[in-house]
């Protein structure tokens, strides 16, 4: 029976309103909060440390079995998108690659004998078709082939001991680093994984210092199509903006095992380590299983489920915060009064300058792609499927994937929230460091 868990915030310590600051929650038991770990990381990184290729227990990767699902109907076709859509079907040419289970992004084929279009460079013979390799071009957006180096940085804190423990973060981590390997064949030696394990060295503990560390190798040496993947369950919050570039007046944040010492990470951090150092044509995907975590790496680029892009709203967030100016009122909190009020006057007045710095400051011509679990406003469930404790949007992202490998970005986005309706209330985000052509097919 799945059924909406907790969500993966710390109640009322999220909202970080007026002064900011870190929120500070109660922590029962010891648990592992310990500060950054002392002795070398080995930063020369030329594959992670050997400790931190080992799930828990040492045992090595889960290996489950999975199925292709049938059509969910006769009239299905193989390579069809999912029922109830409505998106056009991938052209013959399209349908041709899969069958031959080889698909670059569509816009770099051109048929056999035709001349390479500008700014492409040699082509390459290979399974009948010429396959175009872009070459990176000064200010232009590049798709990556994802034909490069595959890496990958897994981070998942359950917080075990304390009094806000999670549950299904390690599942998350686990689930996912096999089935990158078993479908997208990335390697085991190319990954790191970080979760706190007792078991665990203090190099595979999830803590601020390690988890910049993991993500600083994950994107060192990067090149062109290239394909690198990132992926946190865990607690997710919100701070006061500082930089104004939050049309809600809030950065997004996540919360390292040590937060407590160390702090949280906030999104302009984790954009300027993960983001900033790529070069052109160079894929990261990034999976973000934490609440209010809809901009959590601060990409300018949000799409809907129809598939174009997504201004912010300020007069739903004007009613929303009018709407607590009210129970605040109610419950004879005057000082909970003035800060929604002061709040709504500040989202207000912000407007589309925030959205336009954003833009301006965090566009980047690198091939960046980030699945949230939920909206900035919402949280993500801590819940259980099929018996085993996971994260929603990681558990749906596998699940979609599986019953159909061949989706559009837009497609995914919308199978994705298929998967989550009727169980769970949060909204997952597509975002993209740059304009992004929705109908293309997904790939990692």
């Amino acid at each position: 029976m799945s059924y909406p868990g907790a969500g993966r915030n710390h109640g009322h310590h999220q909202q970080v309103g007026g002064g900011g600051g870190m929120p500070q929650p109660n922590y029962g038991g010891g648990g592992y909060n310990q500060g950054p770990p002392q002795g070398g990381y080995n930063p020369g990184y030329g594959g992670p440390p050997p400790q931190q290729q080992q799930f828990g227990g040492g045992g090595g990767f889960p290996q489950p079995q999975y199925q292709q699902a049938p059509p969910p109907h006769q009239s299905y076709q193989q390579y069809a998108p999912p029922p109830n859509q409505g998106f056009p079907q991938p052209s013959y040419q399209q349908q041709q690659q899969q069958q031959q289970g080889y698909a670059p992004p569509p816009m770099h084929y051109a048929p056999p004998g035709a001349p390479p279009p500008q700014n492409i460079g040699p082509a390459q013979y290979q399974g009948g078709q010429f396959q175009m390799h872009m070459q990176p071009v000064r200010n232009q957006q590049m798709y990556s082939n994802c034909s490069g180096k595959r890496k990958a940085l897994l981070v998942g804190i359950n917080y075990t001991g304390t009094s806000n423990a999670l549950r299904g973060c390690h599942n998350d981590v686990k689930n996912l680093a096999a089935f990158l390997m078993e479908r997208y064949q990335f390697k085991k030696e190319d990954m790191v994984l970080l979760m706190d394990l007792p078991q665990g060295t203090a190099m595979e503990q999830p803590t601020r210092a390690n988890i910049t560390r993991a993500m600083q190798w994950l994107v060192r040496d990067a090149q062109p199509n290239d394909s690198l993947f990132f992926h946190y369950s865990g607690h997710g919050g919100q701070a006061e903006d500082l930089d104004g570039d939050e049309d809600d007046g809030y950065d997004e944040t996540i919360y390292p095992l040590d937060f407590k010492t160390a702090g949280q990470m906030i999104d302009d951090e984790m954009h300027d380590i993960l983001v900033r150092p790529l070069p052109q044509g160079c894929r990261l995907t990034a999976i973000f299983d934490s609440c209010h975590s809809g901009s959590a790496l601060d990409l300018p680029y949000l799409y809907s489920t129809k598939g174009v892009l997504k201004e912010p709203n300020m007069l739903a967030d004007a009613g929303s915060g009018a709407l607590g100016a009210l129970t605040s009122y109610a419950r004879g909190d005057l000082g909970g009064v003035f800060k929604s009020i002061t709040g709504v006057g500040k989202r207000l007045t912000k407007g589309n300058s925030a959205q336009q710095k954003t833009k301006t400051e965090k566009t980047s011509y690198a091939d960046v792609i980030m699945w949230s679990g939920c909206k900035d406003s919402q949280t993500s469930a801590d819940a259980s499927e099929a018996g085993s404790a996971t994260g929603a949007m990681s558990w749906a992202f596998k699940t979609a994937l599986t019953k159909y490998p061949q989706q559009t970005y837009l497609q995914l986005l919308n199978t994705i929230r298929d998967e989550l309706q009727g169980k769970y209330d949060q909204k997952p985000q597509l975002s993209c460091s740059h304009e992004l052509d929705t109908s293309l097919l997904a790939i990692l």
